[in-house]
């Protein structure tokens, strides 16, 4: 049996160089749980959530999976956005993909992989939607990039879709939604162009985020 010493080492190393900044730091962050922010991102572990944007543990809610999927029968992403929106209080939902995801790769290959494939489907449904936008799968790095951003835009507008949002937004409640893009090649964060904050932005959003793709896409 293979323990994993060095982590718990790394832990408490952690655990202490943290006190020693901030000694009220844990017995605070016990007390409460109070972030403004909903982070929908990719199980990559090359993108951490809360290092990206600069943000302490408790700043920030987060939920992963492969390739920041929303799906509206996955209750695993509902349940979080449901308690991040109702009982935390979010004022912001980010939905955050990342250049180069190998899900979306993954999704567009002949290649078969297995149980993932069920749950790529869905990537591979924001192709078929967008074909002549992205052209003819070629795999080359410009259709990769648009790929990623397209899928980033359809997830955010199924945020936006939810009976959670759609409840949210209908008893006045502050609370916006955005699609983002992380540069695994140089750690920034780019803004798709979609940023809604009511049922009635939702259409016109999601136009100028496509609109954006068309422009890089010429």
């Amino acid at each position: 049996m293979k323990k994993l010493s060095p982590l718990f080492d790394k832990n408490q190393i952690w655990s202490e160089r943290i006190r020693n900044e901030s000694p009220d730091f844990f017995p605070t962050l016990a007390a409460q749980q109070a972030p403004e922010y909903l982070w929908i991102g990719c199980s990559d572990s090359r993108v951490p959530a809360n290092e990206i944007v600069d943000l302490l543990p408790g700043e920030l809610f987060v939920h992963r999976n492969v390739s920041n999927l929303v799906v509206h029968t996955d209750m695993n992403c509902l349940s979080v956005l449901q308690y991040a929106v109702q009982v935390l209080k979010v004022k912001h939902v980010m939905v955050v993909g990342h250049y180069g995801c190998g899900g979306v790769k993954a999704a567009l290959d002949t290649r078969s992989n297995g149980l993932i494939d069920n749950w790529l489907g869905h990537i591979r449904d924001v192709y078929y939607k967008h074909r002549q936008l992205v052209g003819e799968w070629q795999a080359n790095e410009a259709q990769f990039d648009r790929m990623c951003e397209l899928n980033v835009i359809e997830q955010a507008e199924n945020v936006c879709n939810t009976t959670v949002m759609r409840e949210a937004w209908a008893r006045g409640q502050d609370v916006t939604v955005h699609g983002w893009i992380y540069g695994l090649q140089n750690g920034l964060i780019t803004d798709l162009n979609f940023c809604v904050s009511g049922d009635d932005d939702v259409d016109a959003e999601y136009e100028c985020a496509l609109e954006r793709v068309r422009r890089l896409a010429e």
